[in-house]
């Protein structure tokens, strides 16, 4: 099995679809009339989940109309944000399974004429150059190893002066990382880098950073308020520890240990090409 079939297979439980519509059931939901924030507990699978993704669209400078891709998309929580605000989106993932529950899910909440999902590699991306107006990933560089080569592919497709937006769990230091986390179970799908090792792959493929902003405490806070509510009410019945399984607890712990350590930070970084 190769690094892309290891890392597809980590984001593919099995079942998905089957768990996400149960619990949407059982949180009394009505499936045949979905909206988008039904699942929005959900569907955004990072750190600092709907917020992040409103706060990274701030530096993006996005107009209606504009085409965006999604590198990395998981089950299609963002590319529903900016799709429902009239951006349309072309998601790509490595997960077969992501990518069915992204599609269905879109279907379910009358997305789907404005989002469309692709399983398909970032170091492959099957577009024409110059296609997009607009280009994101979120939490899914940590998984791959040639960053360089994904930020080649991303320029290739974007249109001149077109921003690329990221927002990642980057490195801040070098010590050892405890395992799971929520992106790798192993060291051996883990790639995670620091924002100099980002700087010079971007700059290197041909972008210039407008936004470079990290988010620690952003990120400490957004933990402390789960914790706070789990105490509280257990346990959301849709929530991204669908995605996860069993070991969500223990993925979550490490991730937000490291951070609040300094070993890890959540960093935004938007640049523009050409």
């Amino acid at each position: 099995m190769n690094l892309e079939q290891q890392v597809a297979t980590h984001y593919s439980p099995g079942n998905l679809e089957e768990k996400v519509l149960g619990a949407l059931s059982t949180a009394g939901k009505n499936l045949d009339d979905l909206r988008p924030e039904d699942i929005v507990g959900l569907d955004e699978f990072h750190l600092g989940g709907r917020e992040a993704t409103e706060a990274l669209a701030e530096f993006m400078d996005l107009l209606p109309g504009n085409r965006l891709l999604d590198v990395g998309c998981g089950i299609g929580g963002p590319a529903r944000y900016f799709a429902g605000r009239g951006c349309p989106v072309t998601g790509i993932d490595l997960s077969e399974e992501f990518v069915r529950v992204a599609e269905n899910l879109t279907r379910r909440v009358k997305l789907n004429h404005t989002a469309k999902f692709i399983t398909a590699s970032a170091l492959a991306l099957p577009f024409e150059p110059g296609t997009f107006d607009g280009a994101y990933t979120i939490h899914a560089a940590m998984n791959i190893a040639d960053k360089a080569g994904v930020f080649r592919e991303v320029a290739r497709v974007l249109k001149p002066d077109a921003r690329f937006a990221i927002f990642d769990v980057m490195r801040g230091s070098d010590e050892t990382l405890e395992f799971p986390m929520p992106w790798a179970k192993t060291l051996e799908t883990s790639f995670v880098a620091g924002v100099n090792e980002y700087r010079r792959d971007l700059e290197a493929a041909g972008f210039r950073i407008v936004h470079l902003r990290e988010r620690r405490q952003f990120g400490l806070d957004f933990m402390q308020r789960m914790r706070e509510q789990i105490a509280t009410s257990g346990p959301p019945l849709v929530g991204v520890h669908l995605l996860m399984g069993e070991q969500a607890p223990l993925m979550l712990k490490n991730v937000n240990t490291a951070i609040a350590n300094g070993v890890l930070e959540p960093v935004e970084i938007v640049a523009i090409v050409g």
